[in-house]
């Protein structure tokens, strides 16, 4: 059985291609800094390498998470997006690969969501360890959902749950912008893709009546 550990980094190619569906899927704004002004770019990054290339670990960008942040992150999101009849869980489709890839990346967006997924890993590892003496990936399934009920609540008095469920909408955002950018999100939303169609039969009847048209093209 395949672990994360065992899987190749994702290619460059995937995951500029990943980050911009996931970005349309989660209706973030334009985030790649090299689309813009070259010359204005931050130090450490500028002209986009060559994509059919084959990079390393880190040859374009050192990735940030630490195994226990990995933890949580998989964990994290297997209770966003677990395995039912309409998909595999989101941890199946390498979406921990993919905020991995996404907060260590150095573009403006990335750099953003990075200090906040970061902080918001740390705040849920310490809130389950003052909760159940163990960290977040450690918990029963029960208990990881009890904590994510918190969070996904957004009339938090106290300053701190507040920041902590900015934080686990991001996340949210983030794993389900991955998980539906892939065919097997695809196929549990019912989305077919680009399927080209041998006829057309035009818009239904009924749309055409709805809105008084008529079908004028045979």
């Amino acid at each position: 059985m395949e672990t994360p550990e065992s899987l190749p980094r994702l290619s460059r190619r995937q995951v500029i291609k990943w980050f911009a569906a996931a970005a349309a899927a989660s209706q973030a704004p334009p985030f790649l800094a090299f689309s813009q002004d070259a010359g204005s770019a931050a130090a450490g990054y500028g002209q986009d390498p060559k994509l059919n290339e084959v990079y390393q670990r880190g040859d374009f960008w050192p990735l940030t998470l630490s195994e226990k942040q990995r933890k949580a992150v998989t964990a994290l999101a297997d209770v966003i997006l677990p395995a039912d009849n309409l998909g595999p869980a989101a941890s199946q489709l390498r979406v921990p690969d993919f905020i991995d890839e996404w907060v260590s990346a150095p573009y403006p967006k990335q750099q953003s969501d990075r200090k906040v997924v970061l902080s918001g890993l740390s705040w849920i590892d310490e809130e389950s360890n003052r909760r159940y003496k163990k960290g977040f990936a450690d918990l029963n399934i029960g208990e990881q959902q009890s904590m994510c009920d918190v969070l996904s609540k957004q009339d938090h008095k106290d300053a701190e749950l507040r920041k902590a469920a900015a934080f686990f909408r991001t996340f949210t955002s983030l794993s389900m912008g991955a998980y539906y950018s892939t065919p097997e999100g695809w196929k549990a939303i019912g989305y077919t893709g680009n399927i080209p169609s041998a006829t057309f039969a035009g818009p239904p009847q009924e749309v055409l009546d709805k809105l008084g048209l008529e079908q004028t093209v045979k």
